[in-house]
């Protein structure tokens, strides 16, 4: 797959749901929504949102879990959840935290519209250097970011210019087809 660069494969961000940093999480939900509808036969939908300054510069991303951790404020008590994840707690554990950080105690409804107020800039993630990939990039040297990163995408770059976006389920269906090609 040396052949294939990362600019054959990504989407363009013209055709990425984007929002402004001071969109609401209800602004966000409908710019992903109405991009799912452009997308292609065979494709995945999007799975993140692009967050960009007033100048249109993408700083950051929303995705599904910042959507999922944004309904339920009191997430926000208790630390990075990414860290937290890998610790291996136990199912009791797990379920035990429901009551001690008080989470989901009123009605989904009610969170909901709570959200619909929201900033995408208290929720969005920012990103890192890993995140970013340049275009003539081979889809190898992509593979090799997602999976050392552990990303479900990469920001497609142009001579420092986020032209789009490389999504884990992307490259997995080239690998598929590349591995169907094999004809073993």
């Amino acid at each position: 797959m040396q052949d294939i660069k990362v600019k054959e494969r990504m989407v363009p961000l013209n055709d990425y749901a984007t929002v402004k940093e001071d969109a609401t999480l209800y602004d966000a939900v409908l710019a992903l929504e109405s991009a799912q509808k452009g997308i292609e036969p065979g494709r995945e939908k999007h799975a993140a949102v692009l967050v960009c300054d007033n100048n249109g510069k993408v700083i950051g991303k929303l995705t599904r879990w910042s959507i999922l951790r944004g309904i339920e404020p009191q997430y926000k008590h208790i630390g990075d959840l990414k860290e937290t994840s890998r610790f291996g707690f136990s199912p009791d554990f797990i379920k035990s935290m429901l009551t001690n950080y008080g989470l989901f105690r009123t009605a989904l409804q009610d969170l909901c519209k709570k959200a619909a107020e929201v900033n995408v800039k208290d929720l969005m993630q920012t990103l890192s250097d890993m995140e970013y990939i340049d275009e003539n990039a081979t889809i190898d040297q992509a593979i090799h970011q997602l999976v050392m990163g552990h990303l479900a995408s990469l920001l497609v770059t142009r001579g420092g210019d986020i032209i789009g976006i490389l999504r884990l389920s992307d490259v997995f269906n080239e690998v598929c087809a590349q591995v169907k090609a094999c004809k073993l």
